[in-house]
Parts: structure tokens; sequence; C-alpha cells
């Protein structure tokens, strides 16, 4: 970055931080207008944010995306939005492909950004995000991290409750493309990226099992299946339906995964079971509101309860225990801590664009796993 770009970059920086600390909102732009443009709106308005302006796919969306979501101003293009006076930070939920030079111009227009995952559709692109973010905040909606007693399960683990990791196991299964009818921008290659089921939600899977266990996953053997190769829109789909994985960790853990986008009757089961030398601990997404702790006698249910958790898992409950939280609670709770980070606050376990590198690394050693029949290194 040449002396006048950096200047220039340092007195943007230091405008927002500015405004941040007087308790203005943040200024939020969102480049895309389908459900996840939904989803981070409304988390963004949670945390009080300002909500300025939003990109679609052409004038026409953009228009009915503003409205649809109550932000401010439709934009033509993402060039106008960055232009756009009080934007501090800009949501890229865009199409796959478009992640990396989409953030890449958010960055280099000195605002802080949050990028859907996966975070690039190579490892190259996603080294490039991670340098380009240099001191700005740049975060990657790893949101599962959020529910409290995911935090519960990673304080237990880390304090040794559980015992040495012995074992791993985890699924992410959705029904949304069972059927040769049902169809989507992911499973073409050239908007989706390599991978499919892996990168949309095994991604999600690994960070989860890596997040609470405190381990990462060292080696994989996979295959893989594309069971429906002609779908209404995209004949010929080369992108995977279901992958399964085995796995070993750097602290010795084995593993088993299984993702599949055509599970019939699973919404959006993300359950992962680790398996300690003292006790497994087993979370389920779609019962959040619970966390089983199995033992050889006296196997519990603990609540989301705060006066019973820990205290970085009491932080994130926000209602009385018995009034369910769930997903989008948890995407609220990431998007005000992405924001805290942006006024100068250091919250526990956001996960940011070195993060996302991690799950392109991870996704390409699944896939290059699944393709060579062989162990691949991570």
């Amino acid at each position: 970055m040449g002396r006048g770009r950096q200047k220039a970059f340092d007195t943007r920086s230091a405008d927002i931080v500015d405004r941040v600390l007087r308790s203005e909102p943040i200024g939020v732009g969102i480049v895309g207008g389908g459900f996840m443009a939904t989803v981070h709106s409304r988390a963004a308005r949670a945390a009080r944010a300002r909500l300025i302006g939003v990109v679609g796919s052409s004038p026409a969306r953009g228009a009915a995306a503003a409205e649809e979501l109550g932000i401010e101003q439709a934009y033509g293009s993402l060039d106008e939005l960055l232009a756009a006076p009080g934007i501090d930070v800009v949501h890229v939920t865009t199409p796959n492909a478009l992640h990396a030079p989409q953030a890449l111009a958010v960055l280099a227009a000195g605002k802080h950004v949050v990028c859907e995952k996966p975070l690039a559709t190579s490892i190259a692109d996603a080294e490039r995000l991670v340098q380009a973010s240099g001191s700005q905040v740049a975060t990657v909606p790893f949101v599962y991290r959020f529910h409290p007693l995911v935090r519960e399960a990673r304080a237990r683990v880390a304090t040794g409750e559980t015992g040495r990791v012995l074992t791993v196991q985890g699924s992410y299964l959705q029904d949304w493309l069972l059927s040769a009818g049902d169809d989507n921008w992911r499973v073409d290659v050239s908007a989706g990226g390599r991978s499919r089921a892996f990168a949309d939600i095994g991604s999600h899977l690994v960070d989860l099992i890596e997040f609470v266990t405190g381990d990462r996953v060292a080696r994989v053997a996979a295959s893989k299946r594309t069971f429906i190769a002609d779908r209404a829109e995209h004949p010929r789909v080369e992108t995977e339906d279901a992958v399964s994985v085995a796995l070993e960790t750097a602290g010795g853990a084995i593993g088993t995964l299984l993702v599949s986008q055509l599970a019939p009757g699973r919404k959006n089961r993300l359950h992962i079971e680790v398996g300690g030398a003292q006790e497994s601990v087993v979370f389920d997404q779609e019962q959040p509101e619970t966390l089983w702790l199995g033992r050889r006698a006296g196997s519990l249910l603990v609540p989301r309860d705060s006066d019973q958790l820990a205290p970085e898992a009491a932080r994130l409950v926000t209602t009385p225990a018995g009034h369910p939280q769930g997903y989008q609670d948890a995407f609220n709770a990431f998007v005000a801590d992405s924001y805290a980070a942006i006024g100068g606050a250091a919250p526990d376990g956001l996960p940011r664009f070195e993060d996302g590198l991690r799950a392109v690394r991870v996704t390409e050693a699944v896939m290059e796993a699944a393709d060579s029949g062989e162990w691949r290194e991570i």
C-alpha cells in the first residue's frame, strides 16, 4: 500500500473510530438482497446500527430489498455504496464467487467488512483477503459459535471437565435440495465454487468442532457424491450433494463427519458429539436449549440457564431459561461482537478472516481427499 493510500486509509479508520466513541450508530451497507441479507439486516438493526444502503443484483432488486428490509437507499453499484457518506462496515451476502472481489473492494475503501462464508472459492483468494484486512475488522459469520451452550461445551473442554478428547463425530444435514426440482445458484460451480455442500455447511461443522475442542483437524479422508446431476435450471451439476469424512486431529483424536443437503426431514440439523475420557458433550443446533453431558453414571441435560453456565456462555444468554433462543439470536450476537470490535473491543471467539481462510483450506483438503481416494494433510 502506497503512502498516500495508507494515509487516506488511516484517516477513514480514525473517522470511524471517532464516531463509534461518540456513540453514533454504526453506518451499515449491505451487498446482496436475498435470504442472508435479511438475516444480516435484522442483526444490524438489533445492534442499533443505521442501515444506510444496499446493492442488489439489479437496480430493481436493490430497490425491492431496500423497501423490504427498511434500508434507507438502494445504490446501483458497490462503488456507489462505498462512496456514500457514513458507511462504516459493509456486509457481503452475495454468491460465493463474488465474495473475494467485493470484500477486497470494501477493504480497499477503508471500510470494515462482514463477509459471508465461504470467504472465497480458492485458498489464494482467501489468503489475499487475510493480507488485505490488516488492522480493519473483517469477520465471517460462523454464528453457531454464539449459541450459549456451544460456549458452555467449549468451557467444559477447556477446563478439563470432559477429560482428554478421544473422539469427535458430527453431522450437518438439510433437505432443501432433496429433489431434482429443487435448484439454486449454489449448485453452479461458476457461482458457488468447486464445493457446495461441504463449503456451504460442512465449513460450519468443522469450525464448530475446532472451536469447541480447541484442537485442529490435521488430516482427512473423504468420499463425496452428486446424487442429482440434472436439476431444473442446472443440467450436469458437478458440485456435491453429500460428503462423508474420516479425520484425525493434531491432538490425537479421531472422528467422522457427514454432510448432506439431501437428508429428508432434516431442515438445519448441525450436531456435534465430543467424546472425552470423562464425559461426552453433545450439542444439536435444532435443539439449542439443552446440552447433553454423557457420563458412565449420571448423564444429564444442562439447560440454557445463565445461573448454571460458564461466564462466556452466560454472556450470550439474552432471555430467561424457558424462553427459547435460536439462530437469529446467535447471528445477532455475532454482529454485535463484530461492531464491538470496530469500537475497539476484543470479544472472545469472534470469527475473523483467518478463520474463513482456515475453512477454505479444510474444504480444499476434503475435496482433494475425495478426488484422490487418499488421506490429505491440512
